[in-house]
């Protein structure tokens, strides 16, 4: 009896503990629970952020225009061999130039000689990506510059890009000739006193030494790189041109054992004013009576020693009335300066009806011209009339 009693409290006490764990374990449970919504709202909270950072659009980069292809030149020396050339290059008499020109399409320009007769010798080819010229059996007179242009298409429309345009001064050293050949024994050329002057004497060899001599009275012009410079592609120049320097002069070349004159260059000495001249004109006066004779004067005030031409243009020329004009010039003071004053005066005898209109004076003189106008009407039969007496 007392076993049985002892076993139903073991029983009794063992129910109770599993009933307090189980209260104990749903106690627990609940704040888990509670706590599931705080989490979402957290992991929502983070994925909205990255919604929102996905949808903001990145800048774009600006891509860099990819720069023009620029153009060079390089000669072919052999197959697959190929040297890029600078300002200028020297290839010897008798063998084959050949340059290359990058650039689809492009145009050659070539020394004057070449233009006006290559025997056939000159060729270019336009390639996929560059253009060829090829000169064979080359001659001293070749000697010059060879230049490649770019060309700038639109459709069928194609021009050249001068400002891309790359040169190179091609030499060809003959041992027979030291100077480019010339077919004139004597060359006029003007110093213009606004502008350098230039003497070609073209060598074929860069090596030759040049000097500049006068032919009377014989003697070596100095060359001081101020008043006279030379430069091997291009001859003599006369910066300031004077009276002085007028005559007739010549190039002489050595190198080595070999000595050559050149063309002889006459210099004719001309005073070229500095702008075209600047005419006034003044009728004497804008209304004329029929009968009365007109004179339009047509004045230039310049530098000394400058000529001016005056040429006319007037109403009377459509009939084929005559031009009658009086020229003069005369030294005049201006501003304690002595000036040349050019003058011409149209004259018009017994004034027609046809005479009215406009008179224009064009004034010309070496560096350019001016015109200049005014009207000249006829008075009415009114103006002229004598009022009659009471």
């Amino acid at each position: 009896m007392k076993l049985a009693v002892v076993l139903l409290a073991l029983l009794f006490c063992t129910l109770l503990f599993q009933l307090g764990l189980s209260q104990k374990e749903g106690q627990q449970s609940k704040p888990v629970a509670a706590q599931r919504p705080k989490s979402k709202s957290k992991v929502e909270k983070v994925v909205d952020k990255k919604t929102k950072s996905a949808s903001v659009k990145p800048k774009a980069k600006a891509t860099p225009q990819p720069p023009a292809a620029q153009t060079y030149l390089t000669q072919v020396l052999d197959k697959g061999k190929f040297q890029k050339v600078g300002k200028t290059l020297s290839v010897t008499a008798g063998l084959t130039l050949e340059l290359r020109c990058k650039g689809s399409p492009v145009q050659w320009g070539v020394p004057p000689y070449l233009q006006e007769d290559d025997d056939g010798r000159l060729r270019t080819v336009q390639h996929e990506r560059y253009g060829t010229l090829i000169l064979a059996n080359t001659t001293g007179a070749d000697t010059g510059e060879f230049t490649c242009y770019p060309m700038y298409c639109e459709d069928t429309e194609c021009r050249k890009e001068y400002d891309k345009a790359v040169k190179v001064f091609v030499f060809f050293p003959d041992p027979q000739e030291l100077f480019v050949p010339s077919s004139d024994y004597y060359e006029v050329i003007q110093l213009r006193t606004n502008r350098p002057t230039v003497l070609p004497c073209q060598v074929t060899s860069p090596q030759a030494k040049v000097t500049l001599h006068r032919e009377f009275p014989p003697v070596e012009v100095k060359v001081d790189g101020v008043e006279i410079s030379f430069e091997v592609t291009r001859g003599f120049t006369i910066h300031r041109p004077k009276q002085h320097h007028a005559g007739s002069l010549y190039c002489v070349a050595s190198l080595g054992n070999l000595r050559q004159s050149s063309t002889k260059y006459m210099l004719i000495y001309v005073h070229y004013p500095a702008a075209p001249p600047v005419p006034v004109i003044q009728a004497s006066s804008d209304s004329m009576a029929l009968g009365q004779n007109l004179q339009v004067t047509c004045t230039v005030v310049g530098e000394q020693d400058v000529l001016v031409d005056f040429t006319w243009e007037y109403p009377g020329q459509t009939i084929g009335r005559p031009l009658y004009t009086q020229d003069s010039m005369q030294t005049v003071q201006v501003d304690g300066r002595s000036r040349l004053r050019s003058q011409s005066v149209l004259l018009v005898d017994e004034f027609r009806e046809v005479d009215q209109g406009t008179y224009t004076c064009t004034a010309q003189n070496l560096e350019g011209s001016r015109s200049v106008s005014t009207t000249v009407k006829v008075l009415s039969s009114r103006s002229t009339n004598k009022p009659k007496k009471p």
